[in-house]
C-alpha cells in the first residue's frame, strides 16, 4: 500500500524530461567543461595517465562523473522552467 505522503508528494514532481538530441549535448558539454577544468585541479596527474590529455585516469574519471551531474541539473532546470 503507497502512503499517502507519497502520493502527496507525487503530486508536485515536475515533468522528466524525454532524451532527445538537446538533452544529448548539454550533457556532452558540461562534461567536456568539466574535463577541461580538472586540467586546473592541484594534482590531475596522480594515478595512471591518459595519454592524450595532461590528466590521469582517475581525474578524468571524476572530471565526467562531475560533468554529467552538472548536466543533468542543467537539464532539469531548463526543463522546470518550460524550456526543453
Amino acid at each position: 500500500m503507497i502512503s499517502s505522503i507519497l502520493l502527496a508528494a507525487a503530486a508536485s514532481v515536475p515533468a522528466t524530461p524525454v532524451w532527445n538530441p538537446t538533452v544529448a549535448i548539454i550533457i556532452s558539454v558540461s562534461s567536456i567543461v568539466s574535463v577541461l577544468l580538472a586540467t586546473k585541479i592541484q594534482y590531475p596527474l596522480v594515478g595512471p595517465k591518459l595519454p592524450i590529455l595532461p590528466v590521469s585516469i582517475p581525474t578524468f574519471l571524476g572530471a565526467l562523473a562531475f560533468g554529467h551531474i552538472i548536466g543533468v541539473g542543467i537539464v532539469l532546470g531548463l526543463t522546470n522552467i518550460g524550456r526543453i
